[in-house]
């Protein structure tokens, strides 16, 4: 069965990258259709689709899902072969706890260090509050990979050794980190590296590069298909 995810500008949707890369790392085949937003019928475009009037959308059969963190916790449920959370019980739990206190936190990074991949890498002033929030981010991720990561079934560099489900949660978060330059350690340093190492995460930057969506207000009717 053909999974649709509906997606939003590349640039700028944070809560669509979650599910695609998610999606992409573990193999699971989806066509995307992109909705831009900020142009004249985004919204109601939208809303054919989601009662939330929000992307991403997962439209499974007859199914549609909405909400990033309830896409994967489906895909988890419909592809269990691609461990999208780890097998082990207590890093389950701690994953499904890392990817939730991203879902609803650290609004102070959200609200001054919003998504754009089109900004030039370098480091920008910041008020206490962001810093506090990289500071916890920080130490969530050290912790996840020193106590999960490096001894799970599936060892590798990221938060609970092979790419999954709460890595996604955090790919716009490495993003911001990035872009704005924050200050952060070599460890942290090191993993941000490793997301932005997978051939998903350039797929989705090279196509962030060559949007004009924002720029023109000609395109055709919505949607845009784009081949998986």
């Amino acid at each position: 069965m053909a999974y649709r995810l509906f997606t939003a500008n590349r640039n700028y949707s944070s809560w669509s990258l979650r599910p695609w890369i998610a999606m992409k790392a573990a193999g699971i085949a989806f066509e995307e259709i992109v909705i831009p937003l900020y142009l004249p019928g985004s919204a109601e475009a939208i809303q054919k689709y989601s009662p939330a009037g929000k992307v991403p959308i997962l439209i499974d059969g007859d199914d549609t899902i909405w909400e990033s963190l309830a896409i994967l916790e489906h895909l988890a449920e419909r592809f269990p072969d691609a461990k999208l959370w780890p097998a082990d019980r207590r890093a389950r739990s701690y994953a499904r706890a890392a990817a939730t206190e991203m879902h609803g936190g650290f609004q102070p990074l959200r609200q001054h260090c919003t998504m754009n991949l089109w900004l030039p890498v370098k480091a920008r002033p910041q008020p206490p509050e962001v810093l506090a929030n990289v500071r916890r981010i920080e130490t969530l991720w050290a912790d996840c990979r020193a106590r999960f990561g490096k001894n799970a079934e599936r060892a590798g560099p990221f938060l609970f050794g092979a790419f999954g489900a709460a890595d996604a949660m955090y790919a716009p978060v490495v993003a911001r980190l990035h872009t704005y330059g924050l200050p952060v350690g070599p460890d942290t340093r090191a993993y941000m590296d490793a997301v932005m190492a997978l051939p998903a995460w350039r797929e989705w930057y090279d196509a962030a590069m060559k949007e004009t969506w924002v720029m023109q207000h000609n395109e055709p009717d919505w949607p845009l298909v784009r081949g998986i």
